[in-house]
Parts: C-alpha cells; sequence; structure tokens
C-alpha cells in the first residue's frame, strides 16, 4: 500500500501559490494602472520632404483642442489614437499619421506631411498648390519659395504638367534657386522667370525637361559668363540641339 505524503503536498501547494502570487504581484507593481493614469506629454514630430511643408506643432495641437482630442491632461484610458490619427488625416497638408501611446503617460504623434511643389495663381482667380502626387492643396498664409505659375492655367493642366515641372525643379538644385516664375501662355506652352539675368526662358510644351535644361545649364556655365547675363532678353530651348536668342535691346 502506497502511503500519501500530506506533507510534502502542501509544501507543494504553498509553493504554487506563492509563485502564482508573486507572478501578479510583480506584474500589477510594474504596469500603470491606466484607469488612473493621465496624459503628462504628448510628442508630436513632423517630416519635411524636399522642401519645409506648411504644417507645425502648435497648428497640430489646435486643431486637436478643436475637435476636442488634444491628450495633455486626459485619462490614458480614453485616448483614443485611432480617432486622433483619422482627425489628423483629414488635414488637407497631411500626407499619413501615426499616433500610440504608452504605459509611462505620453502620447506620440507622428505625420509625413503633403509636399507642395508649385503655386499656382491663375488668370481665372484661382490660387492653390499642387503637390508632388498631383493632388490640390488650398492657398495658405505661408510664404514659400516654391516657383509660382500663373497665366492660362486650368486645374487639370496645373494637376498634370505643373506637378511634373514642379518636381523637376524641386530636384535640381540649380533650377530650385534660379526659376521663381512660370508663365503658361494660351497654347499650353512655357515661359520661365529667373531669379538672375534679364532674360526669359521659352521651353515650349513642358516635355524632354532633362534635356532641355541640360541644354540651358551649358549655355549659363559657358554663354552667358562670356556674352553678360543681361545681354539677351529672350533664349529659347523648345528645339533640340540649339538654343535661340534675341539681344536685350538695352
Amino acid at each position: 500500500m502506497v502511503s500519501f505524503n500530506w506533507n510534502k503536498t502542501i509544501f507543494v501547494l504553498i509553493d504554487l501559490v506563492l509563485g502564482v502570487y508573486l507572478i501578479l504581484a510583480i506584474t500589477a507593481f510594474n504596469k500603470p494602472d491606466e484607469l488612473n493614469s493621465t496624459c503628462g506629454e504628448v510628442s508630436i514630430n513632423i517630416k519635411d520632404g524636399i522642401v519645409k511643408g506648411f504644417l507645425n506643432a502648435d497648428e497640430v495641437k489646435v486643431q486637436l483642442q478643436r475637435a476636442r482630442l488634444y491628450p495633455l491632461g486626459e485619462l490614458m484610458e480614453q485616448v483614443n489614437t485611432r480617432k486622433i490619427e483619422e482627425t489628423l488625416r483629414q488635414n488637407p497638408f497631411v500626407e499619413s499619421a501615426e499616433c500610440y501611446k504608452t504605459q509611462t503617460g505620453r502620447v506620440f504623434i507622428n505625420l509625413t506631411q503633403r509636399l507642395p511643389v508649385m503655386r499656382v495663381k491663375a488668370d481665372n482667380g484661382e490660387d492653390y498648390y499642387v503637390d508632388e502626387h498631383g493632388n490640390i492643396m488650398p492657398n495658405t498664409h505661408y510664404v514659400s519659395d516654391l516657383a509660382v505659375a500663373t497665366g492660362h492655367i486650368q486645374k487639370k493642366y496645373a494637376q498634370k504638367t505643373l506637378t511634373r515641372l514642379g518636381k523637376y525643379l524641386l530636384e535640381h538644385p540649380l533650377w530650385r534657386s534660379q526659376i521663381e516664375q512660370v508663365y503658361v501662355l494660351a497654347d499650353g506652352t512655357v515661359e520661365l522667370v529667373p531669379r538672375v539675368g534679364e532674360h526669359i526662358i521659352y521651353i515650349g510644351k513642358p516635355v524632354d525637361l532633362d534635356r532641355k535644361f541640360t541644354r540651358l545649364e551649358k549655355f549659363y556655365k559657358y554663354g552667358l559668363p562670356k556674352a553678360g547675363w543681361n545681354k539677351y532678353a529672350y533664349i529659347s530651348i523648345e528645339f533640340d540641339n540649339q538654343i535661340i536668342c534675341k539681344k536685350n535691346k538695352k
């Protein structure tokens, strides 16, 4: 007959109970009580692209305050990160939004801005920006160093053609700093107004941009320094393998 050792069994059960208690106690002490903890810090990080965008942390804060979603001082349990993301994505200058909270009472908001590539001030009175994807962005009180497009511009033309031209100018430091205005003629051809020099640059239809601007860059390096930056009033790079210049009457 096998004897049952009650003493040993009791000790084993006590060890199990103590082990479970210790695990629960450690978990409880290491995890803050979200029901009672409040948000003590909000970190807003905004990522810019090639050019500085139109958002800043103060405006994001105001947008969330208006929507009654700014989390500072609120109970962490009641901070709705998904609702914050959905609200910020409605901002026309926001490309993407991510929000998360930590057990230490902090809320992090990470935003990526939509990249404006050109401002449009059309003859029909419309005033807006186009972004790198061809989307329309509303006018803003911010002053931008982007080239301004004027003239006979419809939104479809701006979204397709001017977006491509604006991206090209931004991606090339020389033209980003040199070209300040794009004028669209009635037939869809384009004139460029530079910051340096008293000439107008005619590129025709804004296609084959790399070949045209490469030719213009060589002319800037080897032709204008010898002739003088103000010698020509009009420079045409419309056609391959040639540059047509009209002298300044002055």
